[in-house]
């Protein structure tokens, strides 16, 4: 595919309110996924896969220093080159100028014209995946549609009320969509709207015009799914691993995935390269009285305790007689020596101390928020 053929947009609509303390400082996008990954690292892995090199990213202003730090200059993914490159854009820069009755979409027109390409994809940024962009153009390009859709079967279990779903007729056509809070829940299964577009870049920028003449939302994932009832739609049937990362326990149960073969190789070792950011350090050193099953680990981390069904992220330490069970261990954590974690999220520099329990359950896990020094036992339950 050409590289200056197809252009790309990754929103972050989701504000990740519903994860709490693990989203209060950072945007979902880069919240640590599976010890050494970040969740934009499948979005941005599937799109440079795909030879897209022109990526422009709508971000929050607030939570912008995680993303530089992991971004940086965008090397690992090859944006930082004369051919490849990448645009960032404020939220709350957009919502001012409309406030201020300024030409809020004028930015991302002026990208996507400069871009010169004949299609751009969207992304939205709650759905982890690994999907074939390639295959998805080709779809597009042969259903002739001004905008294709990417969908999959899912539970009801795995879709958030203010999801989209879409409905299609007897003869597999598709009908329209609507929000998940707006159907029948006891029908089975769903075609969850995954909030991936690839539409042609010409009628997206008439979209962008239109809307910021009118005045309308300055949500561009909004404004495809009121378009899609509108206009030529294709439709793409996704059929690999899908998460969708809306609250804590789905950000918990993906994590847990990755303990499955089947689930890991599905998402890490499909067709499609996942990238991340470098990381040159030693390997994790178990010592002899260590007792591991069942887990994964990052590199530079010292395992003497049990560790058991859990993921242990970078530069982390479990103690001599400190136990780790169904637990999620961001990067500088220390589970100090006889404490106790089962089924919980350490985020990132959290220090258990000595003889602590933090008991949590599969369906209720407790999270402690970064940098915090746990002195007192945090149960959840009826756990004694």
């Amino acid at each position: 595919m050409k590289a200056n053929k197809v252009s790309a947009i990754m929103g972050n609509e989701y504000d990740g309110r519903g994860l709490g303390e693990l989203t209060a400082h950072r945007p979902l996008a880069t919240l640590h996924f599976d010890c050494k990954y970040r969740l934009m690292d499948f979005s941005l892995s599937n799109l440079v896969n795909a030879n897209i090199q022109s990526i422009y990213m709508v971000f929050s202003e607030a939570k912008m220093q995680s993303l530089f730090d992991h971004i940086g200059g965008g090397r690992e993914w090859h944006l930082n080159s004369i051919l490849s490159h990448y645009f960032m854009a404020f939220q709350e820069d957009i919502e001012r100028k409309k406030e201020n009755n300024e030409a809020y979409f004028d930015a991302m027109i002026d990208f996507l014209k400069k871009s010169k390409s004949t299609y751009t994809v969207y992304v939205g940024n709650k759905i982890l995946c690994s999907l074939d962009f390639r295959s998805v153009i080709k779809v597009h390009e042969a259903q002739q549609a001004e905008c294709t859709i990417v969908f999959k079967r899912v539970s009801s279990k795995l879709i958030y009320e203010t999801d989209q779903v879409l409905s299609f007729n007897e003869e597999g056509a598709y009908m329209g969509n609507q929000l998940f809070s707006d159907t029948i829940a006891d029908q089975g299964l769903f075609n969850l709207g995954m909030n991936i577009f690839v539409v042609n870049t010409d009628w997206l920028i008439e979209l962008l015009e239109k809307a910021q003449q009118l005045k309308e939302t300055t949500s561009l994932e909004k404004l495809l799914w009121e378009t899609a009832n509108e206009t030529t739609v294709g439709t793409y049937e996704y059929t690999g691993y899908l998460s969708n990362i809306h609250t804590t326990k789905s950000f918990y149960d993906a994590n847990m995935d990755m303990l499955d073969p089947r689930k890991f190789n599905a998402l890490l070792y499909s067709s499609q390269h996942i990238i991340t950011k470098a990381k040159n350090e030693v390997p994790t050193y178990f010592s002899k009285e260590s007792d591991v099953h069942s887990s994964q680990f990052a590199t530079g981390s010292t395992i003497r305790g049990t560790v058991h069904k859990s993921l242990v992220s970078r530069r982390s330490t479990v103690d001599s007689g400190a136990i780790v069970e169904g637990a999620i261990v961001m990067a500088n954590g220390h589970v100090s020596k006889d404490a106790e974690v089962r089924y919980a999220i350490l985020d990132k520099n959290v220090t258990v101390q000595e003889g602590v329990r933090i008991v949590g359950t599969p369906a209720q896990p407790i999270v402690i928020k970064k940098g915090t020094i746990v002195t007192e036992d945090k149960l959840v339950g009826d756990v004694e």
